[in-house]
């Protein structure tokens, strides 16, 4: 069995093995004709469950064989141009690349002694970013796993930050479309059910500033503590932006640390046009950055960044076997003083030959061209006379609901756009997403594939239309 370790004897059994398995990806995706085959759980669960594992095949070509039937060919393919559902995005070869070297060498970024550059690659990283965010010389941060995880450990810092007595006093402000960690992240932090306060949004569906005023007021005379306000840079289901200015004059009014969530909103870091829609993001204490959103790479490549670094000791411990303080003195750079994890992969390569290869402008220009497809679409969807659409877009999401002519029952119109939403996923013509919009059912378009075009748009929106009908036709028929 040690023919299967990867060292210097086995380098030649390496290369071929994962040449074998690239050739096998890269004929899948040059062939693949739709998103997704439309695969049921029903139809894929007996051929997993019938295979015995602890019965190895002993060979990689049958594995390959083997895996194409329980995992290439019904894959959901986010890089194909109908892919519209969710926040994934299509990656970039250089991050790829990248991902197949950090994978071999194996560097864990806790500690100096597993990874040596790996961590100064890491850090030059988080300062790139902190510059293009505006957060100042005294900026630091660390990778995590994703957003949920950088929001956390943002939250995590707040708490320490306010040092209250009793942490039932303590409230976090964000907005009704601000993601579901915000709440996930209070309670993992032992605040109270009533800790997170929800601020209404505007019609764009970004957070009120004059009800955060409010809510701030109330939570001063009330004698509690204004731990932290989530401002979002990009909603997941509207990628709309807060109005960070108006929020951080606020924050510095009442003393609050102001986190902005940039999972979805940070390609604007590198946009050559589109920059000015988070202005104010400089003035955060902290912010999120999924880089696998908007930035092109593969899942996970994530980012928390702070104003000043002497914040993040809060998430520091230290033990003799790993990072001992007398490495603080003696100057040997440990990202596990950062980080809430210990073992972490260098995800932060991916990044790194990105920019090597495509430098940011690269990046950037191929979030601005989704930014511009949404546009498209918007006006799209504007026009058509079968679709209700929610908002602008401020980034690549557009929110939408078909409206039968002949049906004004909205629970009907619901159930239309949940089965056109269930038949268009179970063709694997095209996927896309579904939320709630006051309390009635909507389908979303997250676009994120510079390869999507405006034609692709308009020929999903006829297959929804379709599915949609047809259902209401056999609807009526049943009811007659």
């Amino acid at each position: 069995m040690r023919s299967h370790l990867l060292n210097d004897t086995t380098a030649e059994h390496y290369r071929r093995s994962v040449t074998e398995g690239v050739e096998r990806v890269a004929a899948k995706l040059a062939t693949t004709d739709r998103p997704f085959t439309g695969i049921t759980v029903d139809a894929l669960t007996p051929r997993i469950d019938g295979i015995d594992l602890d019965q190895p095949l002993h060979d990689t070509t049958a594995v390959l064989d083997e895996l194409e039937d329980v995992y290439l060919r019904d894959a959901v393919y986010f890089h194909h141009p109908r892919y519209l559902a969710h926040l994934n995005c299509p990656v970039v070869i250089p991050a790829v690349l990248g991902e197949a070297v950090l994978s071999a060498v194996n560097s864990s970024l806790d500690t100096w002694d597993q990874s040596a550059g790996g961590t100064l690659i890491e850090r030059k990283l988080i300062d790139w970013t902190a510059r293009r965010i505006g957060l100042g010389p005294a900026a630091d941060g660390v990778f995590t796993s994703g957003g949920t995880q950088s929001n956390l450990q943002a939250l995590l810092l707040a708490r320490e930050e306010a040092k209250a007595d009793d942490l039932a006093r303590l409230r976090v402000f964000a907005s009704e479309a601000s993601h579901f960690s915000v709440k996930k992240s209070a309670k993992l932090l032992g605040l109270g059910p009533d800790s997170v306060v929800v601020v209404p949004v505007d019609h764009d569906k970004r957070m009120r500033a004059v009800a955060l005023a409010h809510e701030l007021e109330r939570c001063a005379e009330a004698g509690l503590v204004p731990m932290a306000v989530v401002a979002t840079a990009g909603t997941t289901d509207f990628g709309s932006i807060d109005p960070l200015p108006e929020i951080a004059e606020l924050c510095a009014q009442y003393g609050t640390w102001m986190h902005v969530d940039a999972a979805y909103g940070c390609g604007l870091l590198a946009s050559l046009r589109h920059r000015d829609r988070i202005d104010g993001i400089e003035r955060a204490d902290s912010v999120t950055v999924d880089y696998h959103k908007s930035f092109f790479q593969p899942v996970s490549s994530s980012a928390v960044l702070v104003r000043d670094a002497a914040t993040l000791r809060h998430a520091t411990y230290h033990a003799e076997y790993l990072n001992p303080r007398r490495m603080v003195t003696e100057r040997i750079p440990n990202q596990v003083d950062k980080s809430l994890q210990t073992t972490r992969r260098f995800d932060a390569l991916k990044l790194w030959m990105t920019l090597r290869v495509m430098g940011a402008d690269g990046i950037g220009q191929l979030f601005d061209e989704v930014c511009d497809l949404a546009a498209e679409g918007w006006k799209l969807l504007a026009a058509d006379p079968r679709y209700d659409v929610v908002v602008a877009p401020s980034l690549s999401t557009l929110v939408f609901r078909y409206i039968p002519a002949a049906v004004t029952d909205p629970a009907e119109i619901d159930r239309a756009n949940l089965h056109a939403r269930k038949a268009l996923f179970a063709s694997g013509d095209a996927v896309v997403a579904g939320t709630k919009v006051g309390g009635r059912h909507y389908l979303k378009f997250t676009l994120l594939n510079p390869e999507t075009t405006a034609s692709d748009i308009a020929a999903v929106l006829d297959l929804i239309a379709g599915h949609a009908e047809q259902y209401l036709g056999e609807s009526l028929d049943r009811a007659c």
